[in-house]
């Protein structure tokens, strides 16, 4: 049986007798390589992007679900994406093997467990056919992920997939396929160096793109954005005296930002009491 693309061995070796400098050169010079192979497969990324932001509209919800590398950087999507854009985080979610809640125990084992991923969607998310999950695999034949979009395309449930092997497994069972081939990994089977930052990149593309098409975006600034520290209520209140320059006082803005939630709400209020005379025009 062929090794999966992940697995084939490094194009460098000796590693261990390299200097820093070499060794920082050659990682850089595979890293090169990612964005490149998501341009390949943009048309694909396209079809499943909009397939997410069809579901999103309708009223389902979105679920990443992986382990290893992959799953804990779509927990870290789901963990920013909220604040960032001011969602509900029902809407954004995340089945990671072994469990959310044991993130930094880092499970391993769990992505040979056939059951707890379908198991998890199922009977702790109660996942319908009005929903989306996407399943990400470095090598495309992760047990835990397989069995979970089998069982997702049995019953119904839109999905897709990211990999990084090519006529991978995975790839049958899904409706939205997306192989990122980035190669063999810099230390051989390493797929958190050059899978993961592939996986990385996709899920800000994706959630990103989703979050822009979904107005929580205006012009480049996040203006819905929850109120989390005072960079974000600086942001926010520089963000409404721009859109607004008929509002010079920072001090009044702060208030009002910090009375509203964001800015959106803050202009919305502001135009309701006649402070602003229009509200910004798209």
């Amino acid at each position: 049986m062929a090794l999966r693309l992940t697995e084939q061995p490094s194009l460098h070796d000796h590693l261990e007798k390299k200097s820093v400098m070499e060794l920082l050169r050659e990682i850089n010079e595979e890293d090169k390589k990612v964005p490149l192979a998501i341009e390949a497969v943009l048309p694909e990324l396209e079809k499943l992007t909009t397939a997410i932001e069809k579901t999103i509209k309708g009223g389902g919800r979105f679920f990443y679900l992986g382990c290893g590398t992959g799953g804990k950087l779509a927990v870290l999507d789901i963990l920013e994406v909220p604040n960032t854009y001011g969602v509900d985080p029902e809407i954004w979610q995340a089945v990671l093997a072994g469990g959310v809640e044991n993130l930094v125990l880092d499970l391993e084992e769990a992505e040979d467990d056939l059951e707890e991923g379908w198991r998890t969607l199922r009977d702790k998310h109660h996942i319908t056919p009005k929903d989306f999950v996407l399943g990400i695999s470095a090598s495309g034949c992760t047990p835990y992920v397989l069995a979970a979009m089998k069982a997702c395309k049995e019953h119904g449930i839109p999905c897709g997939s990211i990999c990084n092997s090519n006529d991978s497994p995975i790839s049958d069972y899904v409706d939205y396929p997306v192989e990122i081939l980035t190669g063999p990994e810099f230390i051989t089977g390493s797929t958190r160096m050059k899978s993961g930052t592939s996986q990385k990149l996709i899920c800000d593309m994706i959630s990103t793109t989703i979050m822009c098409r979904l107005g929580r975006v205006e012009g480049n600034q996040m203006v819905q954005a929850n109120l989390i520290n005072n960079k974000v209520i600086d942001r926010s209140v520089r963000n409404l005296m721009s859109r607004n320059p008929q509002l010079t006082d920072y001090k009044f803005c702060e208030e009002a930002i910090k009375k509203c939630g964001n800015v959106k709400k803050t202009e919305q209020y502001l135009f309701e009491q006649g402070v602003i005379d229009k509200l910004p025009e798209l």
